[in-house]
């Protein structure tokens, strides 16, 4: 099959220099972007993480933006599967990839 007619999955991100650069299985750069001012918090093989500022947001392949949430007293505390989770005032939250909450734990 060919590429563009399924999402390459993601097998490694490099935040350097004056970008994020998203690689494939076969270590092509399948998406970029400028990473002024953010931090890369983890990936999996269909999204991944960012802090930017006062936000947590999760990108696609493509660097395409799924979602955003507020990280005013939040820490982002693993990337796995389809879902990534975050502490938050001794709380666990948990969020799927377009940042929508799936779980909360006290």
């Amino acid at each position: 099959m060919l590429g563009w007619l399924h999402p390459m999955a993601i097998s490694n991100i490099e935040n350097k220099e004056s970008q994020i650069r998203v690689y494939d299985e076969n270590s092509r750069c399948i998406g970029s972007m400028p990473n002024t001012r953010i931090e890369l918090a983890g990936y999996t093989s269909d999204f991944f993480v960012t802090m930017e500022g006062g936000w947590i947001r999760t990108y696609d392949q493509d660097c395409e933006r799924l979602g955003s949430l507020s990280a005013i007293g939040v820490t982002v505390r693993s990337v796995s599967g389809g879902n990534f989770t975050v502490s938050e005032a001794g709380n666990i939250r948990t969020y799927d990839r377009r940042c929508k909450e799936v779980k909360k734990r006290g």
